[in-house]
């Protein structure tokens, strides 16, 4: 099976080799039929510290890292 690709913001970089992802996506609302946007936070795995706040990124899924680690930083998302 494919492992899943998002792009998100980096929203905290304060941890030490973590970074929190926001990914945003949009969906219709099922009785107004209105789209809406719906979020959700991410820890993603970064090896080298490399990104910080507001840059935009792409994760992956990948085999757990930690208790709450299960995606790594694959690229900048541009």
């Amino acid at each position: 099976m494919p492992k899943r690709i998002l792009q998100g913001v980096v929203v905290s970089d304060k941890m030490e080799k973590t970074i929190t992802v926001q990914v945003e996506r949009r969906v219709m609302h099922p009785l107004y039929k209105k789209v809406i946007k719906r979020s959700k936070k991410y820890a993603a795995h970064d090896e080298g510290n490399v990104y910080k706040m507001g840059d935009l990124v792409s994760i992956r899924e990948c085999n757990p890292v930690s208790k709450r680690k299960r995606w790594e930083v694959i690229s900048n998302g541009s």
